[in-house]
């Protein structure tokens, strides 16, 4: 099989939903659009053992896992699930009592050949956003909105540790990869996935 040195060019379709008890999507996953960039931080740190005056044996720690990501704009409705904001009569609020729920997310980096690498983080929590703004000054300059989140390892069918997250990759055209991830993922299928036997 041939090897592909394709970088990836942009990012879609990045969906969330809120996980259930046993780690299931409470309901379809929900697309978010204008998703301008994101990165998915999986930080590892070696750790050294000495004896004799030299390292004797090296092991490697697994630190956090972080995601940053950047929207054009992120809608109130979404901020509102991803933080578990409390609204009342259409004014959303932060406190210190807020608490949001553990989500899933899928998004796909998209590729010039046509083909698409989809990126699955199993269970985390979204984090409170800084609000910034700034004074227009002779030209129109569009400020993103930016949130992170932090997410952890969770049991995903069919392996045999908790993992945190999943990489699966489609060819032009093709969506049984992206699928797959999404059932592993979110325990439902892509809302654009055509019924069983259609």
């Amino acid at each position: 099989m041939e090897k592909s040195y394709r970088a990836s060019t942009g990012v879609d379709e990045f969906y969330y939903a809120k996980l259930t008890e046993a780690n299931i999507a409470e309901s379809v996953p929900e697309r978010v659009r204008f998703l301008q960039n994101i990165s998915v931080e999986m930080g590892q740190e070696p750790v050294r053992a000495y004896g004799d005056n030299k390292v004797a044996e090296i092991a490697v720690a697994a630190g956090d896992i972080t995601v940053n990501s950047a929207f054009h704009k992120l809608p109130e409705e979404d901020k509102a699930v991803l933080l578990g904001l409390e609204e009342v009569d259409g004014i959303l609020a932060h406190g210190s009592s807020d608490t949001p729920p553990y989500v899933a997310v899928v998004f796909a980096k998209t590729y010039e050949d046509g083909s698409t690498e989809w990126v699955g983080l199993t269970k985390g929590l979204f984090l409170r956003p800084n609000t910034t703004g700034a004074s227009k000054q002779g030209n129109v300059e569009f400020n993103a909105e930016e949130i992170s989140a932090a997410f952890m390892d969770r049991e995903v069918e069919g392996f045999s540790d908790d993992k945190a997250v999943l990489f699966a990759k489609d060819k032009k055209g093709e969506t049984t990869n992206r699928d797959k991830l999404f059932n592993l993922v979110f325990g439902k299928s892509h809302p654009n996935s055509l019924p069983e036997g259609a």
